[in-house]
């Protein structure tokens, strides 16, 4: 092979994988106005395992640029969801600040220079309007039955830059006239963008109106600030919610009046509501008894709470898993994902562009799965709490098999007591079908049962059945006749895990005792 056929596949392979020798840097950006809605959750969960699966970074950024909205406890809640979720960023605020601040409300000086480069640049213009002028123009194009956009038709026509003087405009600044800094978008420009999930999509500028970058106090808008620290963040891809969607020109646009390469973008479908259309909502979880936010979170305005999965009693892997296929999958029949298998399955073209329903119920499931492989004796120690307050004093061995007993019914530690009470307390009610099965002979029954509990030294549950049934046998009694009297003496209804465990870890006492009182109660 000549040199110069080398030279020139050297140049090719050069060119094809430049991109891919680019670190990947995503991002989780919110806004501290409250607490972290599960949609959030998800965002910050797709960028992870993105970041991951390409051995990159994830980091976490506060957009604390509107300070109206700002929410004391805010912050520190985001990033408490994530590291119980056990998605932390590898750089944040007060970590690896390899890009730092990780702030924006810490960057303002940043922001003012950069919108100075885009006036000076010719792609951004000073606008003086009032809320009272851009009333009136609004209603004048009203009035034609048109829709106010301040874009190309009409921004030379208002009280902006672009027809006042260089010496006017500065006088008006140094006179501190409230003022904003708007995009200056081009005219008469299609778009075409591609975004990883959605394809191929176009846009034309002439329906885009002049965006504020910039107002004077000092603080930029969204859509500067994040262009700015994405870029000197070094942010490779930018995944977000598909709300966003609509912004992705402008901020192309901006990336290009910087001379700057724009990031790959990644639009994530919404989380729609379990009934009806629409996104998922605070409402819909207060409505319908499910949490959407990962802690608890009290609203300091009216001290109204809101359940957390974390406190609702969710394991923070169920919730990954769930959230994890709300949008995604890796093209099988697989449910069940740790987080190392997600990072090693997760692709983003294989992300749905349709919005995907909650399901309460398959939340439910997934933390029902991730219950029964939870250990007996962690188990044990979770549900000891529930019992202290209820004076309940009983020892670890003794906890860690009944909850061995009763954990394939339960979707959470929570519901515990309401399937294993009968192990500490002696039922004080029957349930009232049930009583239909205690029959005239019964009582005589139960008594002679007693009798044959009371010659059993060795009182295991394998042991307690076997004599038990051969009495039966022996005796040609019917097992119905016996089996759910006895169950309804010991629990107070026909439930319960198997019947001669329950006898075994409530001890020949309280046995006899439950069904001495039956008799004479039924």
């Amino acid at each position: 092979m000549s040199n110069l056929l080398i030279l020139l596949l050297e140049l090719y392979l050069c060119t094809k994988f430049t991109t891919m020798s680019q670190q990947v840097r995503v991002r989780f950006a919110p806004s501290p106005t409250g607490p972290l809605h599960i949609g959030g959750v998800r965002t910050a969960l797709f960028n992870y395992l993105f970041a991951k699966k390409n051995n990159g970074i994830f980091f976490l950024r506060i957009e604390d640029t509107d300070q109206n909205r700002y929410v004391p406890g805010a912050e520190e809640y985001i990033l408490e969801a994530l590291e119980w979720l056990g998605i932390s960023p590898d750089e944040t605020i007060g970590k690896n600040e390899k890009f730092g601040p990780y702030r924006q409300s810490e960057r303002k000086d940043l922001y003012q220079q950069y919108a100075a480069q885009l006036i000076n640049s010719g792609n951004a213009y000073y606008a003086f309007d009032t809320p009272e002028a851009l009333d009136i123009a609004r209603k004048l194009e009203e009035e034609q039955g048109k829709t106010f956009i301040y874009n190309h038709h009409n921004r030379e026509k208002l009280d902006t830059s672009l027809v006042i003087s260089a010496a006017e405009t500065a006088k008006r600044l140094s006179n501190g006239e409230h003022y904003v800094i708007r995009f200056k978008t081009p005219v008469n420009e299609t778009l075409h963008l591609h975004d990883i999930i959605r394809g191929d999509v176009k846009f034309e500028t002439n329906l885009l109106d002049d965006k504020v970058l910039f107002k004077s106090d000092g603080m930029p808008t969204y859509h500067l600030a994040n262009i700015v620290d994405d870029h000197l963040m070094e942010t490779s891809h930018v995944i977000r919610g598909e709300e966003w969607l609509p912004s992705m020109p402008l901020h192309v646009l901006l990336y290009r009046s910087f001379g700057w390469d724009a990031p790959q973008f990644a639009h994530l479908p919404l989380i729609m509501k379990p009934v009806g259309n629409g996104k998922l909502s605070k409402r819909d979880g207060d409505k319908m008894g499910f949490p959407v936010f990962p802690l608890d979170w009290t609203d300091a305005s009216n001290m109204s709470k809101s359940m957390g999965y974390r406190e609702k009693g969710f394991f923070p892997e169920a919730v990954i898993n769930f959230l994890a296929l709300l949008g995604w999958n890796d093209g099988t029949e697989k449910e069940l994902y740790t987080l190392e298998e997600l990072v090693n399955s997760f692709d983003l073209n294989r992300v749905h562009k349709a919005g995907a329903k909650f399901d309460p119920e398959k939340n439910k499931w997934f933390n029902h799965q991730y219950l029964i492989k939870q250990k007996d004796t962690d188990l044990a120690k979770a549900y000891a709490p529930i019992l202290a307050e209820k004076q309940i004093t009983v020892s670890e061995d003794k906890l860690t098999r009944i909850v061995s007993l009763i954990k394939e019914r339960a979707h959470f530690v929570s519901e515990f007591w309401e399937m294993s009470d009968f192990f500490f307390v002696a039922p004080t009610a029957y349930d009232e079908k049930a009583t239909k099965n205690w029959k005239e002979e019964t009582p005589a029954l139960m008594q002679n049962l007693i009798s044959v509990l009371e010659e059993i030294n060795d009182f295991t549950s394998v042991n307690i059945e076997t004599i038990v049934k051969e009495w039966m046998t022996t005796n040609e009694i019917g097992m119905g006749k016996v089996m759910q009297p006895f169950r309804l003496s010991l629990v107070g209804a026909l439930k319960g895990p198997h019947l001669f465990d329950i006898v075994e870890l409530i001890g020949k006492e309280e046995t006899i005792s439950r069904l001495e009182k039956a008799i004479i109660t039924l």
